[in-house]
């Protein structure tokens, strides 16, 4: 028989985790009937609630259920990439919480990895329910990212995936500290299908998604999967140098023609002040890139477990 694992990242869902493993159970005749055995992963994320409290009832039902909570808040990403660890089923698929990722999707995700697709991923047709703001930039976020990286990142794209197991080994073998999974499911390749669904709101509790943090993740992604904002400072760069020589020459005939007259006080404070911002906004590129540099060969662990069952 073979195996499916379920990797379900938690952070605070106390109220969610019973709605979600029925939920996510009704699925269980029609992969028993494939000869598919089910098994969940539950990684809680440090959270400050009765989350692993609930998980361990759950798994005292059924030993089916695992528990494995970080010592800290590490963030989804490195729940993630625990749960890939952890998990060793035959397929595995990611899900939230949160019931966002709605668990009535996976047979027919189950059905098109039978066809011969690697891997079934899911994507988001409406935002309904999001603010307009964050709605907004979340496009322009993913317009930006096809533009300058020659990795598929598709609009609306949710972790919710079902991947086969080669899949997941390609996954684990980028074993990078600073982790974009949305950027590693596209850069490692493979036979995709996309299914698209009706954006569906949260019913309990509240996101862990601030608008800032939101900006920071894209930042992550950017830095991650594209060189293009170095080749953006050095453009700059070339740019003001060939501005600054042609003011030269300009000062220079003018000197010659007119003399030296004192005017120009406020326009040169301005192109100071354009140039200075300009010289800042690249540094701090380079910075951000000097920063993901600076994690990775300090090689930390992604994250650390407290307890395990």
């Amino acid at each position: 028989m073979k195996v499916l694992s379920a990797i379900v990242p938690c952070y605070n869902e106390e109220e969610n985790i019973v709605d979600f493993y029925h939920e996510f159970m009704k699925n269980e005749a029609f992969f028993r009937e494939k000869d598919v055995a089910l098994e969940l992963y539950f990684i809680d994320d440090g959270s400050k609630d009765g989350t692993a409290a609930e998980v361990k009832k759950l798994a005292g039902r059924d030993e089916r259920v695992h528990l494995v909570s970080f010592s800290r808040n590490f963030g989804k990403e490195a729940a993630i990439y625990a749960g890939l660890e952890k998990a060793k089923g035959d397929y595995v698929v990611f899900l939230d919480a949160d019931l966002q990722d709605p668990p009535s999707l996976l047979p027919e995700m189950y059905g098109y990895v039978e066809q011969g697709y690697d891997s079934v991923a899911t994507r988001r047709v409406t935002r309904k329910g999001e603010p307009p703001l964050r709605s907004f930039f979340a496009r322009i976020f993913y317009r930006l990212m096809k533009k300058i990286s020659r990795t598929e990142i598709m609009d609306g794209a949710r972790d919710y995936r079902l991947m086969t197991r080669q899949v997941v080994d390609a996954i684990l073998s980028m074993g990078e500290y600073n982790r974009f999974s949305k950027g590693i499911f596209g850069w490692v390749g493979f036979e995709t299908k996309w299914l698209e669904f009706e954006n569906i709101e949260r019913k309990k509790g509240e996101t862990k998604w601030s608008f800032w943090r939101l900006f920071l993740y894209s930042i992550d992604g950017i830095t991650a999967f594209s060189t293009a904002p170095l080749a953006f400072a050095a453009f700059m760069g070339v740019l003001f140098c060939l501005a600054a020589f042609a003011l030269i020459i300009f000062t220079i005939v003018r000197k010659a023609i007119f003399g030296d007259p004192t005017s120009g006080w406020p326009s040169l404070v301005c192109i100071i002040s354009l140039v200075s911002g300009v010289q800042l906004f690249c540094l701090g590129i380079v910075g951000q890139y000097l920063a993901k540099t600076y994690m990775e060969v300090k090689r930390r662990p992604i994250y650390l477990v407290k307890e395990e069952i």
